[in-house]
């Protein structure tokens, strides 16, 4: 965008400079020569061309578009690296993002029927959905599902799901559905994610399903600390109980809980107004939920390897590895891009005006006007090719 402005008033001004500079100083100074103020005038033009800037600065960009998909960071446009670079608060999704979002029954509690009745149950009433949490109880299960036993399926977003199997009302979810149907359900809920299970408006038990964080983890949290990031902060839909057990774990700055993918906006926009004017908030999820998060964040990024299709199609980053250790990198080599960028137009620009200067008093000839303009231009693009570079750092 700077360029763009820049040139708008760069390139009319110049021109006029030079036709001013081979008109006047003739006509008001004894003994000019037409002849040697058109010279002057040409290797005015000739140095003030702005090759260096306008080739330069995209191919700085478009090297570190290439340097970082080396590294599994797909970055979807050049003004996200201006984005991430200033970037002042990171928000993470939980499952999948900063876990592996690989669950496993780790314990089956049953109140009022036998632990294989209720996990067979459970099993039946989660077979229609593609939750994470529901594949866990689908494979401690084991067994094949008979569809025909199992009707009037009815998911609730961020509750959980309602169905008949086998001519029972059967409800597995969150403590907010069994809240929500009335049900007295079983209050001192361990750590971990637990699915409550209810039979005939009756509470029948808990499948508590646990989820480890990745080995990265705790390590990208420390490197975006040490990078000066004000908040980290984790959004889940999961109980107060689980997140904080990550966010104590992971050192995160805030963790908000037992939020549906309406309260993660909301939460969102309350985080956005807390950047300076120039910050920027960045967002990492992974499932459909979060594309409304990610699309309204200043920056999107996505766990593009397991994450669904319209995260990753409403993020602005991809992270292809699913490594949350990529997040502090991307934001390394969006201020090794910008710093590359920066240099060129500095080094352009004092190059450029000097010789313009020397060239308009005559000091220098075409020589040095066509150093300004191609040598410059030269030294200007290699140095954008560092941005293709992965420092021994990353």
């Amino acid at each position: 965008k700077f360029i763009t402005r820049f040139a708008r008033y760069y390139t009319p001004v110049v021109v006029i400079l030079a036709v001013l500079l081979a008109v006047i100083p003739p006509l008001i100074i004894k003994e000019a020569t037409f002849s040697d103020w058109i010279y002057r005038a040409l290797s005015f033009l000739v140095v003030s061309c702005p090759c260096a800037l306008v080739i330069s600065i995209p191919l700085t960009f478009f090297s570190g578009i290439g340097g970082a998909s080396k590294r599994g960071i797909l970055v979807k446009g050049s003004n996200y690296f201006e984005a991430l670079a200033n970037t002042e608060i990171v928000v993470f999704d939980k499952t999948g993002t900063l876990t592996k979002g690989v669950f496993s029954v780790k314990e089956i509690y049953s109140d009022s029927i036998p632990k294989d009745e209720l996990l067979e149950l459970a099993a039946y009433a989660e077979s229609y959905s593609n939750h994470p949490i529901s594949s866990s109880i689908l494979k401690a299960y084991g067994k094949e599902i008979d569809k025909n036993d199992i009707t009037d399926v009815e998911e609730i977003s961020g509750h959980g799901i309602k169905a008949v199997v086998k001519g029972k009302n059967v409800a597995a979810g969150n403590a907010k559905l069994m809240n929500q149907l009335g049900i007295a359900n079983y209050k001192e809920e361990p750590a971990g994610t637990v699915v409550h299970v209810a039979v005939d408006n009756v509470y029948a038990g808990y499948i508590l399903i646990a989820d480890d964080l990745k080995s990265d983890s705790a390590d990208a949290i420390k490197k975006l600390k040490d990078g000066n990031i004000k908040q980290i902060v984790m959004l889940t839909g999961d109980g107060v109980n689980v997140g904080e057990k990550v966010g104590k774990e992971l050192g995160l700055s805030k963790v908000y809980a037992e939020l549906l993918p309406a309260d993660k906006v909301s939460k969102l926009e309350e985080l956005l107004s807390q950047t300076s004017p120039n910050g920027k908030l960045a967002y990492v999820g992974d499932g459909i939920n979060d594309a409304p998060v990610l699309a309204r964040a200043d920056v999107g990024i996505a766990m593009g390897a397991l994450g669904s299709d319209a995260a990753i199609e409403a993020a602005d980053v991809v992270i292809m590895t699913d490594e949350p250790s990529k997040i502090p990198l991307a934001i390394r080599i969006s201020k090794k891009v910008l710093g590359i960028a920066k240099q060129n137009l500095i080094f352009a620009i004092v190059i450029k005006v000097m010789i313009l200067l020397l060239s308009a008093l005559g000091i220098t000839n075409l020589w040095a006007a066509i150093f300004g303009d191609v040598g410059v231009t030269i030294l200007a693009i290699l140095n954008s090719f560092r941005a293709l570079a992965v420092d021994k750092q990353d």
